[in-house]
């Protein structure tokens, strides 16, 4: 792909990308770049929030550029301090070896291994001698760490920061150093901590690093940062069947963010879902079944994504219609087909007048969602659960 055509990709679910003319001049000069993101093992299991960021390396990895998987087994043992009220717990040697040992399981159900270099910064922090440690601190002042506004609320607040947790940052920029990274991704939360990476490269002559920030994943709530304590997750080793619910319960405009931030889907493809969901061409609800096989698919293979599918129709239809439901394959001769004249040509209702009353007083639903447009258009191909008052259910498919 050309510059512009990358770009598209690349830019497809950033927050911010500090800068866009610098990443066109490294990719004009260089061709392939080192493409670096860092996660600590804090955690055994990832969720579809932590995958956001791997999903933006397999980006970069599909336009043939070189990812590095940076596993922070010794910045994981400071505890970064990011959005912390107070010192967080360091892991335990032995719990940072276990976790890591996990994420390398999870992250090649997205990430190609055999493109992917994984590193633990381990191999040059643990070898830095304290002459080296003092000259890397020497790199950065009080005043300057004090500017992260998780510190500076702390320092208002007269609550504790401990010496070591300014070694974070100065670590976690290091090793864009020891890289020699040219784009560096993260969540929005670790912008402070990019940036200083950017620094220290171009205090150790480096050609400094662009930064690419990814937002901060929304959980099935559709408001609080995706996470296990909130309830609000979804993991990506949970059971197929409960990933695909999960993700068939979340809002309707949330479902477009998950697409923009967790799909293999291109970026016209994205531009075009979104127009075919404003003009009624594309239901939600089939939005919302091809993005729940996707994520099945990706974590647990096509059988077990077609088993989650079968799965939830199955319980669906037996909450909501009764043990046989008739087939009905409705002919066209357009392309498309307004809802209120689809089930008067069904022959579920007696007249279009009928039709657009019952839409009108909420009566009529597409696969459980209630219809409120009575000129929403249904394409060739479509098939769906149609349910016109409160006896009248038909497996509807459109030829």
């Amino acid at each position: 792909m050309d510059v512009n055509e990358q770009l598209n990709l690349i830019k497809k679910g950033a927050n911010e990308i500090l800068r866009v003319e610098e990443l066109i001049d490294k990719i004009n000069k260089k061709g392939k770049l080192k493409i670096k993101a860092g996660f600590d093992p804090t955690a055994p299991d990832l969720h579809l929030g932590h995958t956001v960021l791997i999903q933006k390396l397999k980006h970069f990895q599909d336009l043939g550029h070189y990812v590095y998987f940076l596993i922070g087994d010794f910045t994981g043992r400071i505890g970064d301090p990011t959005g912390k009220s107070e010192t967080r717990k360091a892991l335990t040697e032995e719990e940072v070896r276990k976790n890591a040992e996990t994420y390398k399981e999870q992250i090649f159900k997205i990430l190609d291994e055999s493109k992917t270099r994984v590193v633990f910064n381990s191999e040059w922090l643990s070898s830095l001698s304290t002459e080296q440690m003092v000259k890397l601190c020497s790199k950065y002042t009080v005043a300057r760490m004090l500017e992260r506004d998780d510190f500076n609320m702390r320092l208002k607040n007269n609550i504790p920061i401990s010496i070591h947790e300014f070694l974070y940052p100065l670590f976690q920029g290091y090793d864009s150093v020891a890289i020699e990274s040219d784009v560096e991704l993260g969540g929005t939360d670790q912008k402070f901590n990019l940036l200083v990476g950017r620094e220290l490269q171009r205090d150790f002559a480096q050609e400094p690093q662009v930064i690419l920030t990814v937002p901060i994943l929304e959980g099935l709530d559709g408001k609080n940062k995706m996470s296990k304590s909130l309830g609000n997750y979804i993991g990506i080793q949970e059971n197929p069947n409960d990933i695909y619910g999960k993700v068939m319960s979340i809002s309707d405009e949330l479902m477009v963010r998950y697409y923009e931030l967790l799909s293999d889907i291109s970026y016209n493809d994205f531009i075009k879902l979104k127009a075919d969901l404003k003009s009624g061409e594309l239901h939600p609800m089939q939005a919302k079944k091809n993005l729940a096989f996707e994520i099945v698919k990706r974590f647990h293979g096509y059988t077990k994504a077609k088993e989650a599918e079968d799965y939830f129709v199955q319980l669906f239809t037996k909450r909501e219609a009764p043990e046989e439901i008739e087939d009905l394959d409705i002919a066209i001769s357009e392309g498309k087909i307004t809802i209120f004249k689809l089930i008067k040509d069904a022959n579920l209702v007696p007249s279009y007048s009928e039709a657009k009353r019952l839409i009108k007083q909420g009566g009529v639903k597409i696969d459980n969602e209630k219809v409120s447009d009575e000129n929403i258009e249904l394409s060739k191909g479509f098939t769906g659960i149609i349910k016109v008052g409160k006896k009248i259910i038909k497996k509807i498919t459109i030829k």
